[in-house]
């Protein structure tokens, strides 16, 4: 069974996100803060982390920086998952280390694409899906930053 570390502060969005994984097959492991997914990252060792890039403690950016100088942990796929969903906002995640790029609120189709493309052999992984398509999953305080 394939893992997936759910790394998000928001406990209704982590709820909404455990839903949608574990109704598709996957086992889901949490973490509500940046320092806590990096000690569950080592001990549990996912198959993929969703990374939220508003988290306290250590943020987003932070963790997939220690993720990529680890090289144990580089080739691991993260896939952020955040509210940061303005122009220029995909860039700076993409060119800091991370392997996909969702903003809220989320896309149930759009969050099991990205986990199945990145969840290939990097060699064979296509490029980053398209912009997202408009049937949402949304979140009670999709509107909040985070």
């Amino acid at each position: 069974m394939t893992t997936v570390l759910v790394a998000e502060d928001n406990p209704v969005n982590c709820e909404l996100l455990r839903e949608l994984l574990e109704t598709r097959g996957y086992s889901v492991i949490e973490a509500p803060d940046g320092q806590e997914a990096l000690r569950v990252i080592e001990q549990s060792h996912p198959d993929i982390v969703l990374l939220d890039i508003g988290m306290p403690v250590l943020d987003g950016f932070a963790v997939i920086r220690k993720i990529r100088e680890n090289p144990s942990l580089a080739r691991l796929p993260v896939l952020a998952i955040t509210a940061y969903a303005m122009r220029g906002d995909r860039e700076s995640v993409m060119n800091a280390g991370f392997d996909g790029y969702l903003s809220k609120p989320i896309n149930s189709s759009d969050v099991s694409n990205e986990i199945e493309r990145l969840l290939q052999r990097p060699e064979d992984r296509p490029g980053p899906s398209p912009s997202p398509s408009p049937c949402i999953l949304h979140s009670p305080i999709s509107g909040a930053r985070s």
